[in-house]
C-alpha cells in the first residue's frame, strides 16, 4: 500500500498540482497586496480620504468607532463592507489572471495542433514488401 501511495504521490500530475497550489498561494498574497496597498488607497482618496478597509457598520456595540480595529477590540459586532469589497476586487484580479493564463495556453495548444506533422516513415517490413512488389512487376513486364 505504501508503494502504491508513493507511485501516486510522485506521479507528474500530483507534483504539478502541488507546484500550482504553492504558486497560487504566493500569487494570492501578491494580489492582496496589490488591492490593499496600491488600488484601494487612491480609490479611498477619491472618496474623500476614506480607508476602504475601515468601511463598516456596527450591528451591536457601544458608541461610534473610528476604525474597524477599534470596533473589533471593543468586541462590537460589525458588518465589514470595505473588507468585503477588497476581497471582491482581489477575486476579480485573480479571475482575470487565470482567464488570461488559460486563454494563452489554449492559443498555444491550437497552434500546436494546427502545425502540420511530418508523415512518419513506413515500417521496414512495408518497405521490403514494396520492393518485392516492384521487382515482381518489373519481371512481369520483361519479355
Amino acid at each position: 500500500m505504501f508503494r502504491e501511495f508513493k507511485e501516486f504521490a510522485v506521479r507528474g500530475n500530483v507534483v504539478d498540482m502541488a507546484v500550482g497550489i504553492i504558486i497560487g498561494g504566493a500569487f494570492g498574497t501578491i494580489v492582496s497586496s496589490l488591492v490593499n496597498d496600491i488600488l484601494m488607497p487612491p480609490i479611498g482618496l477619491l472618496m474623500g480620504g476614506v480607508d476602504f478597509s475601515d468601511i463598516f457598520l456596527v450591528l451591536k456595540g457601544e458608541g461610534p468607532y473610528a476604525t474597524l480595529a477599534d470596533a473589533t477590540a471593543a468586541g462590537a459586532v460589525t458588518l465589514n463592507i470595505g473588507v468585503f469589497v477588497n476581497n471582491v476586487i482581489s477575486f476579480l484580479i485573480v479571475a482575470l489572471a487565470v482567464f488570461m493564463l488559460v486563454k494563452g495556453i489554449n492559443r498555444l495548444r491550437r497552434q500546436q495542433a494546427a502545425a502540420p506533422t511530418a508523415p512518419t516513415a513506413p515500417p521496414e517490413d512495408i518497405l521490403l514488401l514494396r520492393e518485392i512488389r516492384d521487382s515482381l512487376a518489373r519481371r512481369a513486364e520483361e519479355p
